[in-house]
């Protein structure tokens, strides 16, 4: 009889409780994000048009939620069959940011789609699309992961197309967090990591030579090691960010009781929300927040681990692997661990294209979660994609 490394599967079986747990802490938590990054949303904007921003972002959530629960009751091997025309609409909205009267810029980048006053930045699409067509690769040529050719040069090529477009917005954090994200999966997918070395230096190495010939972005690596000679400088949003960190001790101001959002940390609402939330609930709630993305990451560890084939294993590990380190990298720019990157902090901060994507990657890791509790009508795989008898 057919079975996997833990013994023979029964048709019909119970859900797995551990699987169970791991889900419900899944829903727990991001809702606990979102319900206090509206709240905190609120806060930010109390003296102007707190209201209003409330609302645009109520909104997104509640788009996202049905996207979210849609995505979880639907099979997500789906993905499958619509990999590539998600990666080709990819490409076409990071192609629709260079065309005229579509195209939207702000601070001196141009990541936005818009439509009669609708912006969707299209680096948010991306990032999903990505993972799917990684995903289905690594499924479809899992056996042949472990040759240069298959492993590392025909995902460089595909994913480098879609990075590409989305470096030259400049959105170099996104850039940076699509190439971890792509690394991960195929390590994921049985490429040895030793094969890495010879892309990973030429990558580091083209990444440092653009930002030495960019002088923003050096004005930004200087400001990140040597912020107090920056202070009042490119360094100044950082500088305030540390200070309102510092203000909160341990259970804050209160709430609505921030000063530094008083003009001092530009985009507080946006990546640099996780100051406020520190300024005015203190230290504690700092860490819960730090506490939830763990416990995100952990359930979705969990839920790939336990994924009944190689294409659910590697679709879960980049959602997880996107979400974690999305939030470590604004987490390190906000305590000033990292240089500033631009990126939004999942579930909390202002951005409903951001907001959307990643409800939607929860809901696929639901749906992971739910295809993995029964027997499945073909052979069943081990993680590492072979048939074992029992």
């Amino acid at each position: 009889m057919l079975g996997c490394a833990a013994g023979p599967i029964r048709s019909g079986s119970r859900p797995e409780y551990p699987m169970k747990t791991a889900v419900t802490c899944l829903v727990f938590f991001v809702a606990a994000l979102l319900a206090l990054g509206m709240v905190m949303l609120y806060s930010c904007k109390m003296n102007e048009n707190g209201g209003g921003l409330l609302l645009r972002q109520l909104i997104w959530g509640g788009v996202g939620v049905v996207a979210c629960v849609s995505v979880a009751s639907t099979d997500y091997r789906g993905f499958k069959k619509i990999a590539g025309g998600l990666y080709a609409v990819a490409i076409l909205l990071l192609l629709a940011v260079l065309i005229p009267h579509v195209g939207h810029a702000s601070h001196g980048a141009r990541r936005w789609v818009g439509f009669h006053g609708f912006l969707f930045q299209s680096s948010e699409f991306a990032k999903l699309a990505l993972i799917v067509a990684m995903a289905w690769y690594g499924d479809r040529f899992k056996r042949h992961m472990p040759t240069w050719k298959r492993g590392i040069a025909v995902p460089a090529l595909f994913g480098g197309l879609l990075l590409g477009l989305i470096y030259v917005e400049p959105d170099r954090g996104t850039t940076i967090l699509l190439a971890v994200v792509s690394g991960v999966m195929l390590i994921v997918a049985g490429v040895p990591w030793t094969k890495f070395a010879l892309p990973g230096f030429l990558a580091v190495g083209g990444l440092a030579v653009s930002i030495f010939h960019d002088p923003m972005r050096m004005k930004r690596i200087f400001s990140w090691l040597y912020l107090e000679e920056h202070k009042d400088g490119v360094g100044y949003q950082a500088y305030q960010a540390m200070l309102a960190l510092g203000s909160g001790g341990w259970f804050g101001l209160g709430l609505g009781n921030s000063r530094q959002k008083m003009g001092f940390v530009p985009e507080h609402q946006t990546d640099f929300i996780l100051s406020i939330i520190g300024e005015e609930l203190g230290f504690v709630a700092t860490v819960l927040v730090i506490v939830s993305f763990i416990a995100i990451v952990c359930c979705g560890i969990h839920i790939s681990m336990k994924a009944p084939d190689t294409f659910g294993q590697l679709l879960g590990s980049g959602i997880t692997f996107l979400i974690g380190m999305q939030a470590f990298i604004n987490i390190g720019v906000v305590t000033s661990a990292l240089p500033n990157k631009g990126l939004p902090l999942p579930f909390i901060s202002y951005g409903g294209s951001n907001l959307l994507v990643m409800l939607t990657c929860v809901g696929v890791l639901i749906s992971i979660a739910s295809g993995s509790r029964f027997t499945q009508s073909y052979p069943a795989e081990t993680s590492m994609g072979r048939l074992q008898t029992v």
